[in-house]
């Protein structure tokens, strides 16, 4: 897709249509513009995020490494919760778009009915519009990465797609796909509201937030005009962050909020995801429970990751990123450690380790042991730590005072429909992984037979080179870099290697007629071995003292 700058907004991407395999998605530019529908393989590579990371950065000092270490956090490993995500987002946009094609009849005349809508403030206009949208919730402890998983998933989609020409007939129109908002602190509609217009205006290059941020527009203005923007602008998804905070709405806020989003999925079309902890729990079980009855989505709960193989997972691709000198194994006893001082909260596991590498490499250590994890745990994470042992406690009453974390105890009634992640989808999974860690393998036996290469090259023979690359490889491990395997396998062969070698037992020749003990009798007479041997008559001729030195 080419690159289009949009007058005083953001970037755009020019639309590019794909022919559909469903035949309903065809004929709608909305929706013929959109990415592909990713297979489960593809989904992966594209989510997934493994910052660059090389061994020599183990060789730089401390004060390096502990920078390092912050790249941990740049890594995400998708999980099937993910995957499950991103096939929800995938269906709720282009379902939410079926109805809405820009060239029929039927989207110009809900055009103008919201025109009409703005005029006279009605914000239950054009409530005959026939709507296909749907939308869902996403409802997780703190701290599970909720947020940033959305983030991932919509950085599939291009934002604003610029649409020019459509077979062959002229379609100038700007699509916006998704926009994501924060619910405010203070849970107002009005704050909300105003939140919406800057954004769109900082990305399409309109002026609506100059209009109500300093009007005295009624909030009934604002919700009407917003419904009316998310008409003009084509919007696919939006989504709605922290939505707890309508907990802290005063008077009917929350209330007023979850109806005008229910409005807005009815009369505009528009799919809306609402995300937020524990605590919104009770305010999504009211309306708008009831406006996504029939949607067949189901909503999604975040739970804590279990001690199983998606946390294996997870662990392992955090792991290869090591910055202290000496490598630490992921041994079983290492991942139960890590889950029961984390409880299988995602943001606990990533801190856990970079802190416990910023120490090991601080203090001198160089190496992360489970006694330094507990030690981290216990020191650096006091704020967490009762809501930690309350979650391993099981302790319904313990857990319930902490309402961030509480997902147990509460009546979910319908609410919960959650959809399971097929099991090949997991054996997909662990399919992807299994290859990954071959290359591995293929990787460090290239790196040995490199290694081997070089040694023949040098006129030493296969089998011994393969032996002493072999020991090499044994105690400082795969890891080491192809140049300094090749050195020290070479000290090896010659014997000059780090390890104490065994002192020899010096003997003392006992026959008169052996050299040695010839030259050690000369010696204690005073004489020189070329004398001594002389004299016993091994010499014959002039001496040259170019060979011989005294001794």
């Amino acid at each position: 897709m080419g690159k289009v700058i949009i007058p005083n907004g953001a970037e755009g991407e020019e639309a590019v249509y794909r022919e559909q395999v469903i035949r309903e998605y065809g004929g709608n530019p909305f929706i013929e513009a959109l990415p592909p529908i990713y297979a489960p393989e593809e989904v992966v590579e594209k989510l997934a995020v493994y910052p660059p990371y090389s061994e020599e950065e183990r060789n730089l000092d401390a004060h390096y490494r502990i920078h390092l270490t912050q790249k941990l956090f740049q890594c995400f490993q998708p999980l099937p919760q993910h995957l499950d995500l991103e096939s929800r987002i995938s269906r709720v946009i282009r379902q939410g778009y079926l109805p809405r094609n820009p060239i029929s009849k039927e989207y110009v005349i809900s055009l103008k009915d919201g025109y009409r809508a703005v005029q006279n403030c009605d914000i239950n206009a054009n409530q005959q519009f026939r709507t296909t949208a749907c939308g869902f919730t996403i409802i997780g402890v703190s701290g599970m990465g909720k947020s940033v998983s959305i983030n991932r998933v919509l950085s599939m989609y291009p934002q604003v797609i610029v649409h020019s020409r459509y077979k062959e007939q002229g379609f100038s129109f700007y699509q916006l796909v998704w926009l994501k908002l924060d619910t405010p602190f203070d849970g107002s509609v009005k704050g909300l509201c105003i939140d919406f217009f800057n954004k769109v205006d900082q990305l399409m290059g309109t002026d609506f937030y100059k209009k109500v941020a300093n009007s005295r527009k009624s909030v009934d203005y604002m919700l009407t005009l917003m419904c009316q923007v998310v008409r003009n602008t084509g919007l696919g998804l939006l989504i709605i962050d922290e939505v707890q905070h309508l907990c802290g709405a005063r008077g009917l806020g929350d209330e007023r909020m979850l109806n005008f989003f229910v409005t807005l999925v009815n009369t505009a079309g528009v799919p809306i995801i609402l995300i937020g902890n524990p605590k919104a729990m009770s305010i999504l079980q009211s309306e708008f429970r009831q406006a996504r009855r029939g949607s067949g989505q189901g909503d999604m709960i975040w739970e804590r990751l279990q001690n199983d193989e998606n946390f294996e997972i997870l662990l392992n691709s955090l792991w290869q990123y090591q910055w202290t000198r000496k490598e630490s194994v992921l041994t079983k006893s290492m991942q139960e450690l890590l889950y029961e001082e984390s409880q299988g909260i995602i943001d606990i596991i990533c801190k856990i380790i970079v802190m416990a590498q910023t120490v090991a490499i601080s203090t001198g250590k160089e190496q992360v042991n489970e006694k330094l994890i507990r030690q981290v745990a216990r020191e650096h994470f006091q704020l967490v730590r009762p809501m930690l042992l309350a979650l391993k406690s099981e302790n319904m009453r313990e857990i319930a005072k902490y309402s961030d974390i509480c997902t147990a105890e509460v009546d979910y009634g319908k609410l919960v429909n959650q959809e399971k992640l097929p099991v090949e989808m997991r054996m997909r999974i662990k399919a992807m992984k299994e290859q990954k860690e071959k290359r591995e393998k293929e990787n460090k036996a290239s790196k040995m037979e490199q290694a081997l290469g070089k040694l023949v090259e040098l006129g030493i023979e296969v089998s011994k080179a393969r032996k002493a690359v072999e020991a090499v490889l044994e105690t400082e491990g795969h890891n080491i870099d192809e140049g300094q395997l090749v050195i020290k396998a070479i000290q090896v062969l010659s014997g000059n290697t780090t390890e104490k070698k065994p002192k020899k037992v010096k003997t003392t020749p006992k026959s008169e007629n052996d050299l040695r003990y010839i030259v050690e009798e000369g010696r204690n007479q005073g004489k020189s071995a070329y004398d001594a041997l002389k004299d016993k008559g091994y010499i014959k001729g002039e001496r040259n003292d170019t060979l011989f030195k005294a001794v």
